[in-house]
């Protein structure tokens, strides 16, 4: 019956993002045409018209206008393409998942091609806009440049560890991957939702709301798919952790602490600091039980590899706090931005970068584990280079 549950959640988690994607597609492609052609449909601007106000799309559209056309065959460029790899992300999942080899390997290329093209096309947009003009400020602008580096690093990673004959981690990347691409879906559709929670908020309040968790949102949906098509107990070569518990006794108090410290700067602010303090924490927490309680399982059920990787990202996610405080006093001091506006963008990065960080260790695991089982190999020792009496 357990079984049966799983496979059934699979199952509708899977036809759910792939609803997301397709649905989500349409909107991409044509959501920068009206900044070209005045008049022009766009499926993005209907809906939320007609989900909020057509108020609430007309102020935030205004406010695009000049920074779009900049860099507006750019950002074309990029919403299309960005639209086309939400139709090629479930062809790359379901052919993965029925074993159709040929078809996954041809579609990869086509989709890494995409990605980079996309994302140059955005690069060229925040190249050309100054962070203070990005929609709803400068916090945007380093979530938005941040998700780009790591769409970007984790396709390369994805390519090499399928070069390598890593197929596991190769799956870990792109799932990764496609889940630092799910913001874009994610972000419109809290800009069509949020408003019923906050009504009166202009979409640049709400786009700020969703910042603070999407990242957090968007990674731990990547490891719950990565662990869901990984059954493996064991890897060859990884044996005991990398994280012991005074590691993470370690880990969760440094977390604690900069927690204390991002929840008392967020209360200083009103009640602006406390919706975007509840928007942070409420994600956090849901998604550190459900990672803590599954490595804790893993470990009562001997299933010693689903452990290690759950702890693995159970300490990033602890120091993924750590890592927003300092973002955000390196953001206050050396780019000039007030504290809120800091404390912001390193919230909103923290939890994204870290999983970044957790993958890398979890494919250092399985690589150095390789290197263990290649090394006790009967034969596998090298001999030294004999040196030739005759060499110079």
């Amino acid at each position: 019956m357990n079984r049966l549950r799983k496979v059934a959640w699979r199952r509708v988690a899977g036809l759910t993002v792939v609803v997301v994607c397709v649905v989500y597609a349409p909107v991409a492609i044509t959501e920068l045409w009206p900044y070209a052609r005045p008049g022009a449909p766009a499926f993005g601007e209907w809906f939320l018209t007609r989900a909020v106000s057509p108020r609430y799309v007309a102020d935030a559209v205004a406010t695009r206008i000049g920074p779009y056309r900049h860099s507006l065959a750019a950002m074309i460029v990029h919403s299309v393409l960005g639209g086309t790899l939400m139709l090629l992300g479930p062809v790359q999942l379901l052919s993965a998942v029925r074993r159709r080899i040929r078809l996954h390997r041809a579609m990869g290329v086509v989709f890494a091609i995409t990605v980079y093209v996309s994302m140059a096309g955005a690069a060229v947009y925040l190249v050309r806009t100054a962070p203070g003009d990005a929609f709803s400020g400068a916090a945007f602008w380093i979530v938005l440049a941040t998700i780009l580096v790591g769409t970007v690093m984790s396709v390369t990673w994805g390519i090499f560890a399928a070069v390598g004959n890593f197929p596991d981690l190769h799956q870990r990347w792109m799932l990764l991957c496609y889940g630092y691409l799910m913001t874009a879906p994610l972000l419109r559709l809290e800009w069509g939702m949020l408003p019923w929670f906050f009504p009166g908020l202009s979409m640049a309040d709400i786009n700020r709301i969703a910042i603070m968790h999407l990242g957090s949102v968007v990674v731990f949906g990547a490891l719950a798919a990565s662990r869901a098509m990984d059954r493996r107990t064991t890897v060859s070569g990884v044996t005991g952790t990398w994280v012991p518990w005074p590691v993470l006794a370690v880990a969760h108090l440094a977390g604690a602490i900069a927690l204390v410290w991002i929840t008392g700067s967020a209360l200083g602010w009103g009640a602006q600091g406390r919706r975007l303090l509840l928007a942070y924490l409420i994600p956090y927490a849901a998604t550190y039980a459900v990672m803590f309680v599954r490595q804790r399982r893993a470990g009562r059920d001997g299933r010693n590899w689903a452990r290690e990787e759950w702890r693995l990202h159970v300490a990033g996610l602890c120091l993924a706090p750590v890592l927003s405080a300092a973002a955000a006093l390196l953001f206050e001091r050396y780019l000039g931005l007030d504290p809120r506006t800091a404390l912001s963008a390193g919230v909103a990065i923290g939890c994204g970068m870290l999983a970044f960080a957790a993958t890398t260790v979890v494919s250092l695991r399985v690589m150095y584990g390789r290197e263990l089982v290649k090394r006790e190999r009967p034969g596998a020792t090298r001999r030294a280079p004999q040196v030739s009496s005759t060499s110079a």
